[in-house]
């Protein structure tokens, strides 16, 4: 099949001409062409999942013509424009859903996640991205991390905090859950909020933004479905009857959202006298002593030179 006009022009002209023709969606989203927009800077994890979820799937997601790579190291990704709103929008406007709408586009939801939990994972005991590589979540902070286990995830999300400190400094709910060893494994789109569901004539048109998408313990969905976003009260209400609802889950992930804010990022700090460091998220040793050597040329090759993520590698 032969190039379109437009995929002849270098990325960089493509991405000025889109802005000057076509209003930016947001910095990050420029639409290029009638039927196509360029994403980025992204990470591999939104590029696996999104092809992932495409071919093993029938849930609507923008289809990857193209991922470009550029001299700085950063990755874009060049997808199918889907025609709508999203449903941030539409919500928000009195009278552009009529409650029936609602709660058919929910009903669209609750199948959609139904169908990305019902997916067999790679291992039952896991936190990766689509293809069991380094997974990226900004409730963790600007870095990469994983592959690895249930529990690993759970002490970075505290910080490594060990396990006999968490009760009495971050309470019984935060204990229970990160003791628990029975979660499943799930595939989960991880920022499942109304700005990233596009719909139209009343349905769901798409499900964007698989950024921090991967394979994480069961609870994952509902609580991040939390983090960082406060619609109105019929939004929560209608979520709920959506997704498998985890309140337990969702009461640890909001004490440690206010305590151990972006556990992911290093820091350094003082306590008693004594100066103590906290290693943040990175890469696993184990995942990165598999590529050591091998002089891979992929996009993992890529994001881990890249200026937003280098200082985790």
């Amino acid at each position: 099949m032969g190039q379109s006009i437009g995929t002849l022009f270098p990325l960089r002209f493509r991405l000025w001409l889109g802005r000057k023709l076509y209003r930016p969606f947001n910095s990050s989203v420029v639409r290029v062409s009638r039927h196509r927009v360029i994403k980025g800077p992204c990470d591999p994890p939104e590029v696996e999942a999104m092809q992932y979820i495409a071919e093993h799937t029938t849930i609507p997601v923008p289809k990857v013509y193209k991922v470009h790579t550029t001299s700085d190291h950063r990755i874009y990704i060049e997808m199918e424009y889907v025609e709508g709103v999203t449903l941030d929008s539409a919500w928000r406007k009195e009278g552009r859903l009529t409650p029936e709408q609602k709660k058919t586009i929910f009903e669209d939801i609750k199948d959609y996640v139904s169908v990305l939990r019902a997916l067999p994972p790679p291992a039952d005991d896991l936190v990766a991205s689509a293809l069991q590589n380094p997974a990226y979540d900004c409730r963790i902070g600007s870095r990469f991390l994983g592959p690895f286990t249930h529990a690993d995830f759970h002490s970075l999300l505290r910080q490594r905090m060990p396990l006999e400190y968490v009760e009495s400094c971050l309470g019984d709910e935060v204990a229970k859950v990160h003791t628990t060893a029975s979660y499943r494994t799930c595939f989960t789109h991880g920022d499942l909020v109304p700005r990233n569901i596009i719909v139209r004539d009343g349905r769901v048109a798409a499900l964007i933004d698989w950024g921090f998408a991967g394979w994480y313990p069961e609870y994952w969905e509902f609580t991040k479905a939390h983090y960082d976003y406060f619609p109105g009260e019929d939004w929560w209400e209608h979520l709920r009857e959506a997704l498998p609802c985890y309140d337990a889950e969702l009461a640890a992930e909001r004490i440690l959202w206010q305590m151990v804010a972006d556990p992911g990022t290093p820091t350094t700090y003082s306590r008693e006298g004594v100066v103590r460091k906290t290693p943040g998220s990175k890469p696993s040793e184990t995942w990165l002593e598999a590529r050591a050597g091998r002089q891979l040329k992929d996009l993992w090759s890529v994001a881990l030179l890249s200026p937003r993520h280098s200082s985790g590698s």
